[in-house]
């Protein structure tokens, strides 16, 4: 099932959300300083183009909030609010429910990507 949910996820979003988290990597590579940055966005997006039967847990120090605060700055609140309204799109309709609960996973995801482990 989760392999099918895989499939259909691609199909109505999880490639427009893969492919934003690409980008803002490939932006943050750009820098020295924010290839550190890019790579975390490169496993979110691996993440974002097939999230089905994976876990998310939050956790990390100091470092990881002050990575976060700076991410939510500068890229975290636009794919935040990408994920959100194309969640709430997704839930009009009844199949589109289990895609939307994943797309507001990938919101708070958004907002707090460092410190997370993805199982």
């Amino acid at each position: 099932m989760g392999c099918l949910g895989n499939l259909l996820w691609f199909i109505f979003g999880g490639f427009l959300s893969g492919l934003s988290w690409a980008f803002a990597g490939c932006l943050w590579s750009i820098t020295i300083i924010g290839i550190p940055i890019g790579v975390q966005c490169f496993k979110l997006a691996g993440l974002c183009f097939f999230p089905f039967g994976k876990e998310v847990t939050y956790g990390g120090g100091a470092g990881s909030f002050l990575l976060n605060l700076v991410w939510l700055l500068v890229s975290g609140f636009w794919l935040a609010l990408e994920s959100a309204v194309i969640g709430v799109l997704l839930c009009i309709t009844i199949i589109g429910i289990p895609f939307g609960l994943q797309q507001f996973k990938l919101a708070k995801l958004a907002l707090m990507p460092f410190g997370t482990t993805v199982y």
